[in-house]
């Protein structure tokens, strides 16, 4: 069936780009195989809509012309169908390759192929090899988590999803219903931005705490989509990376790494800990929770009370 309209569609945009005058319904009918095979006319009217609606949103021009007799024709001129040269210099053709090479761990591997070799077939220097020029240089996105392609098509098509979620703090995943937006590398992780529908707020998600399969919903967008979709300032807002104060940490001794290569300012208060200030930003109570009783916030006294709210949570399970 998938050949057989395929072979349709080529036959119509055929017609339609070797006439130079319109052709009515009639003799577009009389001159493809396919249409002559339709029972009825209102099965080759409703083939024909569908066919032309195809062509039109693959990029074919299609012209509507009514003639003094009143009857319809169609056809689609080479000049509106024909795109400009495209002259890539040695540089350009290198940033495309490049950009290829991006994503020849994920499944777009086979697209990123496909176009530069549609741009060399229309024009790319024969004698510049966009995958060999500055082969020193190899950007790469992994893609490993499963969720990345049905996510990138729900972002793409407007549909919402649902999946199961846990969160770093959380012994179990919870359901989450989302409107995607946008999809952004930051820091070697993927993640996802959208509205969550049981929160009623915009929510950002790591796509490796996903697990099982993101399930599509059919029904459509119930919050608006803004006009920039802020991933990473987000990320590292949660993250703490954006603070507008200072926290301080009371650290054991020897542990904390992490902690002690933010800290602007390390006191040592004896007895095998040290005294840390540590910028302060929204995430930072969930970051220290990792750390265990290796970790005492003294202040301010918000922080504290939420890393006590966190250690007891994790603590009930």
């Amino acid at each position: 069936m998938a050949i057989a309209k395929a072979e349709r569609l080529m036959n119509l945009a055929l017609c339609l780009l070797g006439t130079r005058r319109p052709l009515s319904k009639r003799e577009l009918r009389e001159s493809i195989e396919a249409y002559l095979e339709a029972g009825s006319d209102d099965s080759f009217n409703r083939m024909f809509e569908r066919d032309k609606d195809d062509l039109r949103e693959l990029g074919l021009v299609i012209e509507t012309v009514e003639n003094l007799d009143g009857e319809v024709g169609y056809l689609a001129r080479r000049d509106s169908n024909r795109l400009p040269p495209i002259t890539l210099d040695a540089e350009e053709a290198a940033a495309l390759g490049l950009a290829a090479k991006v994503w020849q761990q994920a499944r777009l591997a086979g697209a990123a192929s496909g176009a530069l070799q549609k741009l060399r077939a229309a024009g790319l220097p024969e004698d510049v090899d966009p995958y060999e020029a500055h082969g020193a240089l190899e950007p790469r996105i992994p893609v490993h988590e499963a969720a990345f392609e049905p996510l990138m098509l729900a972002c793409r098509d407007r549909r919402p999803v649902v999946f199961d979620y846990r969160k770093a703090t959380a012994a179990h995943p919870e359901t989450r219903h989302v409107e995607p937006w946008a999809l952004e590398c930051w820091r070697g992780h993927w993640y996802l931005a959208g509205w969550d529908r049981d929160r009623g707020a915009e929510r950002v998600f790591r796509l490796s705490r996903i697990t099982g399969k993101v399930r599509s919903r059919g029904t459509g967008f119930t919050a608006p989509v803004p006009d920039a979709v802020t991933v990473r300032e987000t990320v590292a807002s949660w993250a703490g990376e954006i603070a507008d104060r200072s926290a301080l940490i009371r650290l054991r001794s020897g542990s904390g790494y992490p902690l002690r290569a933010k800290a602007t300012a390390v006191r040592e208060l004896g007895d095998g800990w040290d005294e840390l200030e540590i910028p302060y930003g929204h995430g930072l109570d969930a970051w220290l929770v990792e750390f265990g009783p290796d970790a005492v916030v003294l202040e301010p006294a918000e922080l504290r009370a939420d890393v006590v709210d966190r250690l007891r949570a994790v603590a009930k399970g």
